[in-house]
């Protein structure tokens, strides 16, 4: 006859085995109910440290319920239950079997400092990870009013993070993290960052003397290839003093091989005739959706990190810091272009991203470009 599984069975099977943490904490809390002056040797930990709810609860009582008399302890249970008591106020799971289970599960009650250790630095990779996720939500949150700054002191915020785990375990140097990156994220409104970078390019074709002034605009900002490609064309021809107009952009271009991607000549010097609003402007939308990318980018690099298990605190700072790299450069530039750029045209800069701007609210005086 085949066997009928009792109700809750296949879900009974759904649920994933434990960690090794929970393990390790289940040792340490049975070391200092067998042993609780043990828990002069513990530190770098709190009841927030811990996996579950049930071992933080339990691990706050232990903390804070009086210790007993070695001697008492050894003959009753008195302090368990007051334990239990206390734990129980937290944890309504708590049972008087599972503490003696965690006593009897603790292998050497004397290792109780190394699992501490073990404990803290699987809570700093989960403070670590939670860090990073809220980074990531931050930038795609698209209601903030300043995204940013929200995003940059969001960043700030995982720094510290990294910075107190750094001051708790020192990283040793070049222990870089095993997992790979994962790639960049794709713009997320792509017809609005090409139409923005289109304009961008058309623009400073028509105004080349305006290139100058963002110099802090980088050809990786823009997020197709031939947009980064021309770009380098318009800072060279400038650089050089050369003659910029949509002819000599497409020559340096086909000249630079960025035509080799089946290009339509006739397309991009259409694409660079119709020039609107100012370069500051353009340059400042397409580098505040770089430095966005670049934060999206960094936590999910240190998602990654902080998700595998293997790497260990050490690599995980190192890793981490050579991610927020990136946005330290990026907020750099952000400063440069926001500094420098006035007051009258600092405004045309959208405040939200909510939808792509209208050209007409961009323009700054010259819609058209001037007789050459």
């Amino acid at each position: 006859m085949p066997h009928a599984p009792e109700p809750d069975e296949d879900d009974l099977d759904a649920i994933p085995p434990p960690q090794p943490v929970f393990h390790v904490e289940q040792a340490l809390l049975g070391a200092l109910l067998l042993d609780p002056h043990r828990l002069d040797d513990v530190s770098g930990i709190a009841a927030d440290s811990f996996s579950t709810a049930a071992h933080a609860a339990l691990y706050a009582a232990i903390s804070t319920v009086p210790r007993p008399d070695p001697a008492e302890h050894a003959k009753n249970t008195k302090w368990l239950d007051c334990v239990l008591a206390a734990g129980r106020e937290q944890a309504r799971e708590l049972t008087a079997s599972y503490l003696h289970a965690l006593v009897q599960v603790c292998p050497w009650p004397s290792h109780a400092p190394a699992y501490a250790r073990m404990v803290e630095a699987e809570h700093a990779r989960r403070r670590l990870q939670t860090a990073a996720e809220r980074l990531i939500h931050t930038v795609h949150d698209v209601s903030l009013p300043h995204p940013v700054q929200t995003v940059l002191a969001e960043a700030d915020a995982l720094a510290a993070v990294v910075d107190d785990i750094a001051n708790r375990f020192p990283p040793r140097a070049g222990v870089l993290p095993r997992t790979t990156a994962p790639p960049p994220p794709a713009a997320p409104d792509p017809a609005e960052a090409v139409e923005e970078e289109q304009m961008l390019l058309a623009t400073a074709t028509a105004y080349p003397s305006d290139i100058e002034a963002v110099r802090w605009l980088l050809p990786d900002d823009l997020t197709l290839p031939l947009h980064a490609g021309l770009w380098q064309c318009l800072t060279g021809l400038a650089r050089r003093r050369e003659p910029v107009d949509p002819v000599t952009v497409l020559w340096e271009a086909q000249q630079r091989g960025l035509l080799d991607d089946g290009s339509e000549p006739g397309e991009v010097l259409r694409m660079l005739a119709e020039p609107a609003g100012s370069v500051e402007h353009w340059g400042e939308r397409t580098l505040q959706r770089s430095l966005l990318a670049t934060a999206e980018h960094t936590g999910r690099r240190i998602e990654a990190y902080a998700g595998d298990p293997a790497n260990t605190p050490f690599q995980l700072v190192v890793g981490a810091r050579r991610a927020l790299a990136d946005i330290a450069a990026a907020r750099t530039r952000w400063q440069h272009a926001t500094e420098a750029t006035p007051p009258q045209q600092r405004r045309l800069s959208p405040t939200t991203r909510a939808g792509p701007p209208t050209t007409t609210a961009a323009h700054a005086g010259r819609s058209t470009p001037a007789t050459r």
